[in-house]
């Protein structure tokens, strides 16, 4: 692609379904977004750089429409490691706790347990604000991150496999829902201790990680349109009534 064709389809307005990797921050997971389709983009909610999945970008006027994402329900598969907890919950952290694993029939009973509404402790290591500064920044100089529990609303929990220490489940959890933190809760009500080794993001509401583009997928990029943004809205649209 030349200079000046560059220049004509960066300013395109549109919203499209982006593939994330792991090992690519969310942000950085607009790169390409915003080089071959428009400079104004932003997604409509972080997923941590060890994830993959579903991410949803907006593009130039459609930038407007983010909150309207920002609402919907999402749906991970995640896979927990039982008997050990990083400060982090997730795989790039330090061990700061070890227990024994739980029996299956444990965690099966105690996943049944924790569905609907919930009272959940966002993870110390995550981007909220403490008075004005990120929680993670806080955690990371070793201050002592003590955030409030809220109420979170878990649709489903569907056990997928379980290899000991090693769960795969699948939720349909409501915004504001960490899956860190359910890992976290669900191994504490096993009198046990856990992490999130892995994690991916397959829906947020209608739309389907099936039907999304590799971040970096240039070609797939270009061919974006604002009639590509006025059929996902439409989709949305059916999804609320």
């Amino acid at each position: 692609m030349t200079f000046w064709s560059l220049l004509k389809v960066n300013d395109r307005n549109t919203v499209t379904l982006i593939r994330k990797e792991s090992g690519v921050t969310s942000f950085s997971s607009l790169r390409y977004v915003k080089k071959y389709v428009n400079r104004k983009t932003g997604h409509c909610g972080t997923l941590d750089k060890f994830a993959t999945g579903l991410l949803i970008a907006c593009c130039g006027k459609y930038t407007k429409k983010v909150p309207l994402f920002m609402g919907l329900d999402k749906e991970y598969v995640a896979v927990i490691e039982f008997g050990v907890e990083t400060d982090t919950l997730d795989p790039e952290g330090n061990i700061i706790s070890r227990a024994n694993v739980p029996s299956f029939e444990t965690i099966r009973d105690n996943v049944a347990r924790m569905t609907g509404m919930i009272m959940q402790a966002p993870p110390a290591f995550s981007a909220l604000h403490i008075d004005g500064k990120r929680s993670y920044e806080l955690a990371r100089k070793g201050v002592d991150v003590q955030i409030e529990k809220r109420p979170v609303y878990i649709h489903s929990a569907e056990i997928l496999n379980w290899s000991s220490p090693y769960l795969t489940v699948r939720l349909n959890v409501s915004k504001g829902t960490y899956v860190r933190s359910y890992a976290r809760d669900l191994a504490l009500a096993c009198s046990s201790r856990a992490y999130v080794s892995a994690l991916e993001r397959t829906k947020i509401g209608p739309f389907s990680l099936d039907d999304a583009v590799s971040w970096n997928n240039t070609g797939a990029l270009e061919k974006l349109d604002e009639g590509t943004a006025e059929a996902l809205l439409s989709r949305l649209g059916e999804y609320g009534k």
